[in-house]
């Protein structure tokens, strides 16, 4: 799903609201979304999941082609992690295609 798809399910599914309305809302939560996890916030969402910037350390690594060694500085990175409820409804409430593409044969 879209940006674009959520504003067309929205403006759909409550039909007093117009579509700029519609997209000027979803703009205004993602907006505040972005705000909040640039400043460091923590999002939960009951029954959907919770955002959360998590600090990733300075690290070596490697790089494939040469092998040598690459200083690989510290960042933040987001984390989502799905609510109870999600995990749940995804697990049982699997799409015909999911299960199409595991009857295929190995070629």
């Amino acid at each position: 799903m879209t940006r674009s798809d959520l504003v067309e399910e929205l403006a759909c599914r409550f039909s007093q609201i117009s579509q700029k309305d519609a997209e000027h809302a979803v703009k205004l939560i993602l907006d505040a979304m972005n705000d909040a996890l640039v400043a460091g916030q923590r999002i939960e969402i009951r029954g959907f999941g919770s955002f959360s910037v998590n600090q990733r350390p300075a690290r070596m690594g490697r790089n494939p082609r040469s092998g040598e060694s690459v200083a690989i500085p510290e960042r933040r990175v987001l984390h989502f992690k799905p609510g109870k409820a999600l995990r749940e409804s995804v697990d049982q409430d699997s799409p015909a295609s999911f299960s199409s593409v595991s009857d295929t044969p190995a070629v």
